[in-house]
This record gives structure tokens, sequence and C-alpha cells, in this order.
């Protein structure tokens, strides 16, 4: 996969926003993605970005409320064949460790 985003759904209201951002993520299993939700946002992977935009589109429309707000980053790489894994195994080999705090 080629096309790598990083996806932000969430409504403006107060307190938790975790059931709305429950349905987004779900609108996404209709599309053929690949996706990991994490604390900050969902990284999507997609063959080309109009794949990407139409579940991006379907994760923004899922959210029912009256102010919603969407952030979506992407990298195409267009000439190379690249997993989001594969940006982190490359951080994490010049670092010599994996990229985290806990890492041992």
């Amino acid at each position: 996969m080629t096309c790598i985003g990083f996806l932000s759904v969430a409504p403006v209201v107060e307190g938790s926003m975790s059931e709305y951002v429950a349905d987004a993520v779900a609108a996404l299993e209709e599309f053929d993605v690949e996706y990991e939700t994490t604390p900050m946002g969902t990284i999507i992977e997609a063959e080309d970005s109009r794949a990407l935009f139409d579940a991006a589109h379907a994760a923004h429309e899922a959210v029912d409320h009256d102010r919603v707000e969407t952030f979506l980053k992407i990298d195409d790489k267009r000439t190379v064949d690249q997993r989001a894994a594969d940006k982190v195994d490359a951080v994490e080999e010049h670092l010599g460790r994996p990229a985290r705090s806990d890492a041992e």
C-alpha cells in the first residue's frame, strides 16, 4: 500500500468523544483500507488517495453532531510500496531500539 493517512474525526463537545469516534472508525469497515486507531487518531493505509479520501469522508459523515472537525494528513508515495509499519521500523533502526519510552 502506498497511501498512508492520519485521520482524526471528532465532534465539538464537552466530555468524552469516544462514542462518536467509534462511529467514525466503524465507517471505515465499508472500505478497502487497513487502519489502526491510536489515542490521538487513526492511521489508514490504502492503495491510492481516492480510497483514502472516500474512507475519511465516510468517517466524517458517520459522526452525527451539529459540528464535526476532521483532520486528514496524507503521505502518498507514488513510486514506493511502503506500509506505515515500515516507516516506524526505519526510525527504530536509526535509534537502535523501539521508538517508545517503555522500550528496554
